[in-house]
């Protein structure tokens, strides 16, 4: 490639792994730095990031990250993120903050709209409108909010909203003090995103200061993938953007921190409610930090450290902690996105008491390890696991363009002259392969776990009412806030937040929106994508094949239909499929069964769906295995090792596994609380969310609970259901073989198949009709979390409505218009979504919400916007390619087969799926009209299911029937 004479090429470089020729560049006049990753991959992705040191915790790179997408010089719409949301074919668009970086990454697999995108993102980060609106900071980060002279004075905030979720989390809250204690010295100290409690003392001069500061290109890192014209990309760079800069030094550099000379330690709090015991339930985390992420070798190995220390079933490390008692769950990580990488164990429910038998144990156990060698084979599993899924590439629904861009900048950002490092791991993968028998791993080890004082034992111990106190607290300070203003100010006060409410009310004229570029309609494929599905049935068996390439991996899934088993036992059944592979086998201790498997395929798994039939719901336990084709007799004896040799007698590992995801299921209610909350709301009446309630939500969790409360006495009848439930289970007439691949992959299976039938049950799976009992619970979830999570939901089908595509195109106007800009603008709530489902559950919910009753009045009047919808043409437009950038994401091969095997379950045509495409692309303004009774359906019952913090739920408990402890 011809590069412009307005760059200096600094390096080019074949980069055979990613099938890609590297570009590393550096604009001349403005000093921008310029990476380019050119190849075939038609999902395109551009990315500009700048390297944002937070100088104190107010959170000023978050808020900035925010505010830069609220308006710009040449595209001065209120919320130019939003119209691209909704009117252009992205793959990816968002903005992410890290301790030390904020990036703005677009994907896009149309050329033009990839332009768009481009334009709209580099005019956003160096012309935004935040010198001229305030209310953008006021808005996206902190404010003062007074809607009535005689009222309280509250704050409100996106960030700070968002933000206060984030730090009810105790897990996040002790990550985060981590930062502070390993690297006091430097900005990795203070908090990127903002601690609530430092939000409010940010300034609005301050936040200009640091965009005048850090948005320069000289302190700049843009990123290019894919196939595109890389030369033009780089000629309308220079002209639009760069060449009116001249190179500045921006001093932005992360700083190194000097060694601790002894380790740290630091006690802090986090707060439950009223009912949760102290007792057992002390965080405690010891880190230690990894020389600097430019040592290429230790980038990688120490992902392997964590693999065969503690994150693989039975790794030696994990199981002496939890064998001791100690604790009831062990989490590992290592971070390796900043300049000095640290390494962390922590455990759960534990006691600050146990502090010292912890760093103990730690220091004994590693040292025994080093002493008697790391297990090998458990290091070529870990080595071959990495190596797999690096080959394979698969980041699930993220570009791997943009996964390559951002690990780039695990050296690129500190070392100017290297985005290759990471990107490019054969060699680092062949070199830990070779030193895996010489005493490599056990030197790092000792080096840098053992020996290391620059580490740090941070403890957070329970407080029951802390986050009340806290509300207390800011509720006090409010009020002295507004007694030292004088009757002038306080009207004041009101009146510039009515202001702030007249502009976020205020819509964009029609020449600012129309200031933002966006395809058109016809631009769009009118046919579906085809269904990689080729139905075979042979002696009895129905092989689902998928002609998807897939680089040489075969991706298998025994899909079992378990709709026969009786519900009180379907419990069993999904406890069951969460222990296999994670117990012993007769011929394997899940240590070894774990690094058998991955030492030769990519990882067998076994999970539960439940698909959704016109008529019911289908539950089924899969068996999914990834591997090279000459690995699929290995694959197939491994997974008949797993579920007819298991171990299910193994008292001591299940209780292990039931603390592990108990603790686990607990995390995520508390930081997905959305998700519980729209699944509970659904589960008063619909059957596929109660099913997955009980079978993984909140009813799994209290059934897990049970048992352990009464472990002993409860655990040989937990044997026998296993035992009943097998069969139930793993049957031949309820079996779907599905694979993609080559066609010698499908064969393989199919010669392999036959072998594997003999095995199975021959217990008759008649396609019974669950049924369900259903209760409107309307429930408050009780936590101590800071922020709410309110859904309300219905289903249109039970008011004799019929599923339409342009309930897709309707998603999108709500979630772009009337829930964002009265949920999340005017409300502060970090997020809101919405959703209709082809079953006629549909549902709205919010996230990170410092509202309940406000929210809900929300919902209600939707139905009242969407009958008195208006858009123009344009609008219109809008909403159906934003829609249709959903509809038409790439899929990876394995997404390929798994979207193939759920369209076969459910028996959607693919004149169905051309049907729904036909109606979301013929969607007008009457059609959205029409669907207002769609949503009476979802708000007129009153389905309602809140996950919020004590105080708020306990103020507002009239909106429930029953309000209970998360916990």
């Amino acid at each position: 490639m011809k590069i412009s004479d307005k760059y200096d090429l600094i390096e080019e470089r074949k980069v055979e792994e990613l099938y890609s020729n590297g570009y590393l560049l550096r604009h001349k006049r403005s000093g921008a730095r310029v990476f380019l990753l050119e190849n075939d991959d038609e999902n395109k992705v551009f990315y500009i990031g700048f390297r944002t040191p937070p100088p104190d915790s107010t959170g000023v790179p978050h808020i900035m990250e925010h505010s830069v997408l609220c308006g710009s010089k040449l595209f001065p719409a209120k919320d130019p993120f939003i119209e691209l949301a909704k009117g252009s074919l992205n793959t990816f668009l968002n903005a992410m903050t890290y301790p030390d970086k904020t990036v703005y990454p677009v994907a896009s697999c149309n050329d033009r709209d990839f332009k768009n995108l481009m334009h709209v993102y580099m005019d956003a980060v160096f012309a935004p409108n935040i010198y001229t609106r305030e209310e953008i900071f006021c808005q996206e980060g902190w404010h003062y909010e007074l809607s009535d002279p005689e009222g309280e004075v509250e704050i409100n905030g996106v960030v700070y909203n968002e933000m206060k979720g984030a730090f009810s989390s105790p897990e996040d809250t002790i990550d985060r003090k981590m930062f502070e204690v390993l690297y006091p010295d430097t900005a990795y100290a203070r908090e990127a995103g903002g601690d609530p409690d430092h939000i409010p003392e940010l300034t609005y001069e301050a936040f200009l200061d640091f965009h005048r500061k850090y948005y320069h290109p000289s302190n700049s890192y843009i990123y290019i993938y894919g196939n595109c014209d890389m030369q033009e990309r780089l000629e309308w760079l220079d002209s639009e953007y760069l060449k009116n800069y001249e190179t500045i030094e921006v001093d932005s550099a992360p700083r190194l921190q000097k060694p601790l000379d002894t380790p740290a330690e630091k006690e802090i709090e986090y707060g439950i409610t009223e009912e949760e015991e102290t007792q057992d339930n002390t965080y405690i985390e010891c880190s230690w930090v990894v020389d600097t992420v430019l040592n290429r070798e230790l980038y990688l190995a120490f992902q392997i450290v964590d693999y065969v220390l503690l994150s693989a079933p039975g790794a030696p490390l994990k199981e002496k902690l939890l064998r001791s008692g100690i604790c009831s769950d062990v989490m590992s990580s290592y971070e390796n996105g900043v300049l000095q990488p640290y390494f962390s164990i922590m455990i759960k429910n534990t006691n600050a008491s146990e502090k010292e038998r912890f760093v103990s144990m730690v220091r004994e156990t590693l040292e025994e390890i080093v002493e008697k060698g790391v297990d090998k084979k458990s290091l070529e599993a870990g080595i071959n696991y990495f190596e797999f899924k690096y080959r394979e590439a698969d980041f699930g629904a993220y570009p791997k363009g943009l996964m390559y861009g951002l690990q780039c900048l695990d050296s690129w950002l500190y070392d100017d002259k290297d985005p290759f490092m990471h990107i490019s791991a054969t060699e680092t993968i062949e070199f830990l392969k070779e030193k895996a028998a010489t005493g490599y791993f056990e030197e790092i080890i000792r080096k840098y776990l053992i020996d290391n004082n620059h580490s740090a034992v941070i403890v957070s111990v329970p407080r029951k009412g802390l986050t009340a106190k806290k509300e207390a607290a800011l509720a006090s300070k409010m009020e002295e806030y507004k007694a030292g203003l004088s009757d002038t100010q306080i009207k004041e006060l009101a009146k510039k937040t009515a202001a702030l409410k007249k502009y976020q009310e205020e819509p964009s004229t029609p020449e600012e929106l129309a200031s933002i570029p966006m395809l058109k309609v016809s631009d769009i494929e009118k046919k579906a994508k085809p269904i990689d599905n080729e139905l075979i049935e042979k002696d009895g068996v129905r092989y689902l094949y998928h002609d998807v390439n897939t680089n040489g991996i075969s991706y298998l899934t025994l899909l079992f239909d378990i709709r026969s088993i009786p519900m009180e036992l379907a419990c069993y059944a999904a406890l069951l499929r969460s222990l296999y592979g994670m117990v012993s086998t007769e011929r394997y201790s899940y240590f070894d069964l774990t690094n058998e498997i991955n030492s030769k395929t990519g990882g067998i798994t076994v999970t539960q769906s439940v698909y959704n039939r016109e008529d019911m719901i289908v539950p089924a336990i899969e068996v999914d295995a990834k591997m090279l084709m000459d690995m699929t007799d290995f694959a197939f004896d491994m997974i008949e090792e797993i579920i007819f040799s298991s171990k299910l007698d193994e008292y001591v590992r299940i209780k292990e596994m039931l603390q592990m995801m108990k603790s686990r299921m607990q995390m995520a209610m508390l930081s997905s609380g959305h998700s519980m909350a729209s699944k509970r709301a659904m589960g008063y009446f619909s059957d596929s969310s109660l099913y997955e309630d009980m079978t993984g939500g909140y009813e799994f969790y209290r059934f897990i609970d049970g048992l352990l409360e009464d472990f002993d006495n409860k655990k040989q009848e937990l044997t026998e259901k296993f035992t009943q439930v097998i069969p139930m289970i793993f049957g031949r007439d309820n079996l779907i073989v599905s694979i993609g691949g080559s066609r010698e992959a499908l064969k393989k299976v199919m010669d392999r198949i036959p072998a594997f039938m003999e095995k199975l049950s021959d217990t008759p799976h008649p396609e019974t009709k669950i049924e369900l009992p259903h209760e409107k619970k309307n429930e408050g979830f009780k936590s101590s979390s800071m922020v709410q999570y309110a859904a309300m939901a219905g289903n249109f089908k039970a008011a004799g409505l019929e599923y339409n595509g342009a309930l897709r195109v309707l998603k999108t106007i709500l979630g772009y218009d009337y829930l964002w800009i009265n949920v999340r603008v005017k409300g502060g709530a970090y997020g809101c979504m919405s959703g209709f489902g082809r079953n006629g559950d549909s549902f709205m919910v919010s996230y990170r919400d410092p509202n309940i009753g406000k929210t809900y009045d929300v919902y209600k009047n939707a139905a009242s916007y969407v009958e008195n919808f208006d858009a123009s043409d344009r609008d219109m437009s809008k909403y159906i390619i934003g829609t249709m950038a959903v509809v038409d994401t790439p899929l990876t091969p394995k997404m390929r087969c798994d979207r193939g095997l759920a369209q076969f379950v459910v028996g959607r045509s693919f004149e169905s799926i051309q049907k729904e495409r036909d109606e979301i692309l013929s969607t007008d303004k009457e059609t959205v009209r029409s669907l207002a009774p769609y949503v009476r359906a979802l708000t007129d019952p009153g389905y309602i299911c809140v996950v919020g913090g004590e105080e708020r739920i306990n103020e507002e408990k009239e909106l429930f029937n029953t309000v209970k402890n998360l916990f």
